[in-house]
């Protein structure tokens, strides 16, 4: 997991509030020695694993900076503003990382922006996300954390509930006989690809994500959450026409060579 280590392991001495819960930001400012100490945890943590050869591509500053800022949060939690987070970054993480660099301008490290689901219901993805890439296109987007039954009107554990599967399948970004395992199986196809547009020649029920995989093969997952089948055809110039269908409700992923 890039994301740790996780906001649950700042040490209470770390932080304002002395604790691990509830309202709580690092005490002192960026480039002070508080925010140093925490910056070595992430430089700790690395070396520990390539003790393995273990490496990572990326790692994240913590894990939702805004739930630190809330009174009596019953999670453990780290707060941060959006300024704080900057000036971390470029102050104490970015230059830790890279070994006692001494730029301090936080975009010189962050090549993305990770992002949970919680609040798609509130602000869909479409506006927040994509006014996001439309302000910073050179900065992907990366899902980090996303799990159902969260919430007071829907918790806990539902090993039947297709509704989730849909609901993984449909942000794409418990294993057992839980439909959410299912769902996200269908884009192991896609490790690491280049991920492409897809466009309808009439307006359809479908959502669908494509992929060109390293090795030069597409990946395509259609998602129909309709309660009726649809055909469809997909047209790729390098192949032709493939014809197909989506039953209701259901999650399906074409793959083919191009070359």
């Amino acid at each position: 997991n890039p994301r740790s280590p996780c906001c649950s392991d700042v040490p209470a001495w770390l932080q304002t509030n002395s604790g691990l819960s509830s309202k709580g930001s690092l005490k002192g400012q960026p480039g002070g020695k508080e925010h140093k100490t925490w910056a070595k945890y992430y430089v700790r943590f690395l070396e520990e694993y390539a003790k393995y050869n273990l490496s990572f591509w990326a790692v994240t500053t913590g894990n939702e900076p805004s739930a630190g800022q809330m009174t009596n949060y019953s999670f453990q939690a780290l707060g941060f503003t959006a300024e704080e987070q900057r000036d971390w970054v470029g102050l104490d993480l970015g230059p830790a990382l890279v070994v006692r660099e001494s730029d301090v301008r936080a975009g010189r490290y962050i090549h993305g922006v990770g992002v949970h689901w919680y609040l798609d219901t509130l602000v869909p993805a479409e506006l927040s996300l994509g006014t996001t890439h439309h302000l910073y296109p050179e900065y992907y987007l990366f899902g980090t954390e996303a799990c159902a039954g969260w919430s007071p009107s829907d918790r806990g554990v539902r090993l039947d509930s297709w509704e989730r599967a849909e609901q993984y399948a449909h942000s794409i970004i418990q294993v057992l006989y839980c439909p959410m395992f299912y769902s996200m199986a269908h884009f192991r196809y896609c490790p690491m690809g280049l991920r492409v547009g897809v466009s309808f020649s009439q307006e359809t029920k479908l959502e669908s994500s494509a992929f060109i995989r390293p090795d030069g093969s597409v990946v395509l997952t259609i998602l129909n959450r309709s309660s009726s089948e649809v055909q469809f055809e997909v047209y790729d110039p390098a192949v032709g026409f493939i014809s197909s269908s989506a039953p209701a409700h259901s999650l399906l992923t074409l793959a083919w060579n191009t070359l």
